[in-house]
């Protein structure tokens, strides 16, 4: 008599075989030797429409502080009395064509500009104004957003104007264990043109991508394997299809059973 194969080893493992998944990051990475390489993708954020600046002056001059400050008179430098009031942010919305509304000068075009670049063209125009102003741009409302199969999918307001996607994924709690780590969908809007590229964060490659460094604006989605998709289905013909196809496998396993 020939030993027959239960039911239950079979289907546990067709289950294994067909749930596999590679949940680690930079599983390619030697075990053993280190890796290195020069960073060529970081680049400085530029200045888009819809960013909201910060952009304070300081100066020698309490007027012209005053005047290009929202009102409030900044301390100029060596100044100790602690009487003056401290600064406030005053926030300009960078609108469509790329320009911002400042004080006396009028409209201004920024777009495309780093805060430096940005920073020394403010300097230029304020020249017949301010004599040697100190002027600082921030990036008010630089966030990047992740969604999907995270622990806490959300919108992130990023105060250093530098992250990575692993930063970003570490802020939203990390991927579930249904999130497909190789196929990992970055959004991006940049100079009018939307595009999406897709990350294998499996592969030490991703760390060389464009996309490694996150721009302000980004979207971050992770996709789930199909066997979450499945879960979260309610449609009554998925639920038939799957028992029908759960019926078709233990009547081909008992008929295997029969035949050995």
């Amino acid at each position: 008599m020939k030993k027959k194969i239960p039911f239950l080893v079979i289907a546990s493992l067709i289950l294994f075989s067909c749930s596999k998944r590679n949940l680690v990051y930079f599983n390619d990475l030697d075990a053993t030797n280190g890796y290195s390489s020069p960073i060529t993708t970081l680049s400085e954020p530029r200045i888009q429409e819809d960013d909201l600046l910060s952009i304070t002056v300081t100066s020698l001059n309490p007027e012209s502080n005053l005047l290009f400050n929202a009102g409030v008179i900044m301390p100029s430098q060596g100044n100790f009395n602690t009487n003056v009031s401290s600064p406030i942010n005053e926030n300009y919305l960078v609108d469509k064509d790329g320009f911002i509304n400042y004080p006396v000068i009028g409209k201004i075009n920024l777009r495309g500009l780093t805060k430096q670049e940005g920073i020394v063209k403010i300097t230029q125009l304020l020249d017949e104004y301010v004599k040697n102003p100190i002027i600082n741009i921030r990036f008010m409302n630089f966030k990047v957003t992740v969604i999907g199969e995270v622990q806490q999918p959300s919108s992130f307001i990023i105060p250093t104007e530098k992250i990575t996607i692993l930063e970003a994924l570490g802020l939203a709690g990390d991927m579930t264990a249904y999130g497909k780590r190789e196929n990992v969908l970055v959004i991006r809007e940049k100079d009018g043109i939307r595009s999406a590229n897709r990350l294998n964060l499996n592969d030490k490659a991703v760390l060389d991508s464009p996309f490694y460094y996150l721009q302000q604006n980004d979207v971050v989605y992770v996709e789930p394997y199909k066997t979450k998709a499945l879960q979260a289905d309610n449609n009554p013909r998925t639920f038939a299809l799957l028992s029908t196809g759960l019926t078709l496998a233990v009547v081909l396993v008992l008929n295997f059973n029969n035949i050995f």
